[in-house]
């Protein structure tokens, strides 16, 4: 599951820089068990499986006597929503642990112990957190400097001034008789720049009303 998006595109640019290290560990090659398993039935008699305290620990433990981590994160349904400004911060970090739930979820005694911050990609449930640990891991990586060709590109997506971004287009100036906004082909950086700020309002206006603190 991780294999293909971190070796694609802007990932794996980062990587082959050496901009940014991902690793990913199997929490399989932690366990003591005969059969390596990583689950067990919940206390209680709750339906599902439950990733038990012990792989967790033990893996949790052996990356943070190789260096220190500045958060050790777990992706959750019911964590923090993760935004623009989460992303933000969280890229300015040296390392960080992210922790992929699965089945039913983890014992709490993981929560309670070991994680430092808990994260949320949207109000629904997923089978695991890898996806969403690649969301994130993604939205990160791309902040760090030198990892996008235009620095800019990224300071001006949508979100990082609480607002979304301006509708944007390229050549042909014209197709199928849909022209592109003379604006934008007037070469006037000012008026620009004014039109693309009165559309990324409209825009959020219309589409995410709930990101404008307005009266």
């Amino acid at each position: 599951m991780f294999e293909s998006p971190l070796n694609c595109s802007i990932l794996k640019r980062a990587r082959d820089k050496g901009l940014a290290e991902i690793h990913v560990h199997n929490l399989r090659d932690y366990t003591i068990n005969k059969h390596r398993k990583v689950d067990d039935y919940p206390f209680g008699g709750e339906a599902g499986m439950v990733m038990g305290i012990q792989p967790i620990d033990a893996c949790i433990s052996a990356l943070k006597a190789e260096r220190d981590y500045d958060e050790v994160i777990f992706m959750t349904p019911d964590g923090a929503r993760f935004d623009q400004p989460m992303a933000n911060s969280l890229s300015l970090l040296n390392n960080i642990i992210i922790l992929c739930g699965h089945y039913k979820g983890i014992d709490y005694r993981v929560r309670e112990h070991f994680i430092t911050r808990e994260i949320s990609i949207g109000d629904y449930v997923l089978t695991g957190g890898e996806l969403p640990a690649l969301c994130v891991t993604d939205a990160l990586v791309r902040l760090i400097p030198g990892v996008i060709g235009d620095e800019q590109s990224a300071l001006s997506d949508s979100f990082q001034d609480n607002l979304l971004a301006p509708p944007v287009y390229t050549r042909p100036a014209e197709y199928n008789g849909w022209r592109v906004p003379d604006i934008l082909l007037s070469g006037h950086e000012a008026k620009i720049a004014e039109w693309r700020y009165e559309q990324a309002l409209e825009r959020t206006r219309r589409l995410r009303p709930d990101l404008l603190d307005e009266e």
